[in-house]
């Protein structure tokens, strides 16, 4: 993707004028096609030999993108010196993490100062969390269950906290890590659980969930939605557990009533 209208409003620039946003899809065996890489060189107006070095500049990014096995390459700004070359003057570069054992060289490249410290407790755990802004804490299993679950919580008047995916075969011990990730987290003002049992048991998320509420004192709303395998047994741990914990079935009131109790 490449425009002339490059900047930190590159999103406003396609809502509004989506022309100025050319777009170029690489067959991953082929590569860069040369014809349609000039083709989007003409598009911002890189003539001649600058067109020629647009199109090197571009294999030679994909190449890396490939290579280093990124998730995101973007050069922002791309600028033409006054001697007539193309320069990177600035980069952002996110590697695919499902790759890192390849490149066991970059963990000596991060700065985990830079980093959010929920997000390097939960990589200890090998839980996929993120940190939102919002004030509902979510624990979810499975990434898509998770974005239609935030996505409930903003259709019902909150916003997430987070994104945490457990994962399929998360153990007790790791939601209670989890749990305790979202507790430790002061803009968090309730917390909605969304599991569905597949490969996951809704008795190992009541387990997990009660061992952690009991370790850690809970001072927000907890609404827990467990459908799927065992979630009878899950739903009776929860029960006996006599903590304040609130089980609903359906996935929208469940959204409704943490948002709701999260404002009192």
């Amino acid at each position: 993707m490449a425009s002339t209208e490059g900047g930190m409003e590159i999103e406003e620039v396609a809502a509004k004028n989506p022309e100025k946003i050319i777009k170029l899809a690489v067959d991953d065996i082929e590569g860069v096609n040369v014809v349609e890489a000039k083709c989007v060189a003409e598009k911002l107006d890189l003539k001649g030999p600058l067109a020629d070095k647009f199109v090197t500049f571009v294999k030679a990014l994909y190449e890396a993108y490939v290579k280093a096995d990124c998730s995101l390459v973007e050069i922002n700004p791309l600028v033409v010196t006054g001697d007539g070359n193309l320069l990177a003057l600035d980069a952002k570069i996110n590697f695919d993490d499902n790759a890192l054992f390849r490149h066991p060289d970059y963990e000596e490249m991060r700065d985990l100062d830079e980093e959010d410290a929920a997000e390097i407790e939960a990589k200890k755990y090998d839980l996929s969390y993120i940190s939102l802004d919002g004030t509902i804490g979510c624990m979810v299993n499975g990434a898509g269950l998770a974005m239609a679950t935030m996505d409930i919580i903003k259709l019902s008047g909150g916003e997430p906290a987070n994104f945490l995916d457990v994962g399929g075969g998360a153990t007790a011990e790791k939601v209670t890590a989890a749990f305790k990730i979202i507790l430790a987290d002061p803009k968090v003002k309730g917390i909605l659980i969304n599991i569905f049992g597949g490969i996951m048991k809704c008795d190992t998320i009541a387990t997990g969930v009660v061992t952690a509420a009991r370790e850690v004192q809970i001072k927000v709303p907890v609404v827990v939605r467990l459908q799927g395998t065992n979630v009878d047994l899950g739903k009776k741990i929860l029960q006996e557990s006599n903590l304040p914990l609130i089980s609903e079935d359906d996935l929208s009131k469940a959204a409704a009533k943490i948002v709701e109790l999260s404002k009192k």
